[in-house]
């Protein structure tokens, strides 16, 4: 598969795998290429950043995107969904819950971030629940071997966190928010602080040494730099 990842604006990772550095907050957005089928990881903050990244997917795949999963339920990562039509969405168990009575008050948090109340309005009012909720562990088969495996090892970030791991050479790991490097981990109302740190002890095992890992906000790090945030999380959240 030859695809033309940076010239589409996105950065490539593996052969089949990629992520785009999206405007506005800095939210990663990540796409695995099976045989016939491909795994977006997040969506974006509205429908108008979900559509383009819908055209850009399919620009470099030149077919549809089949599969997505929600790495947590913050409007920056999941009010583009909605315009993936026919794409099996995943989440960590208990999102669609979530989303059926949360919907406003993701719409309220998205305008009190800068976007525009219209915009927020009309996502929340087509928020895709996921059909697909993660107890533990699932492995998507996307065909020509290309599994990804997808992790629920929350609640840490939030009450909902699902991480994406790509067994190529090297590993790649999309983390959500559980891994921040463009700024300091943000702990929200939903975070779950005492439980971050064992979240990311479980990550670096599930990703190992040699793996890159993909924050939801910033440049690619290593083991290194995860197993570092995961000693200052602690500390700053009295863990031990």
């Amino acid at each position: 598969m030859d695809v033309t990842w940076e010239d589409h604006g996105w950065e490539r990772l593996a052969p089949e795998v990629g992520r785009r550095r999206l405007p506005g907050w800095d939210a990663t957005v990540g796409l695995v290429a099976g045989d016939g089928a491909a795994l977006l990881f997040d969506t974006g903050s509205t429908l108008r950043e979900g559509a383009e990244i819908r055209a850009q997917a399919e620009q470099l795949l030149g077919r549809r995107v089949t599969h997505i999963a929600l790495s947590h339920p913050h409007f920056d990562h999941v009010l583009g969904t909605a315009v993936f039509s026919g794409a099996q969405v995943y989440g960590a168990v208990g999102m669609d819950t979530l989303f059926a009575r949360g919907a406003e008050e993701l719409a309220a948090d998205a305008v009190r971030q800068g976007v525009p109340e219209r915009e927020a309005a009309e996502a929340a009012d087509l928020l895709v629940r996921p059909h697909h909720t993660v107890c533990d562990e699932w492995t998507l088969d996307l065909g020509a071997g290309c599994h990804v495996l997808l992790a629920n090892i929350g609640p840490a970030h939030s009450g909902h966190d699902l991480v994406a791991v790509v067994p190529s050479s090297p590993p790649i790991v999309f983390c959500g928010d559980l891994v921040e490097e463009s700024g300091a981990p943000q702990a929200g109302p939903d975070a779950v602080p005492a439980q971050w740190p064992a979240a990311l002890d479980r990550l670096l095992a599930l990703g190992g040494e040699d793996a890159r890992y993909v924050p939801g906000h910033g440049a690619v790090v290593d083991a290194a730099y995860v197993r570092a945030q995961r000693d200052a999380l602690a500390a700053r959240f009295a863990v031990s």
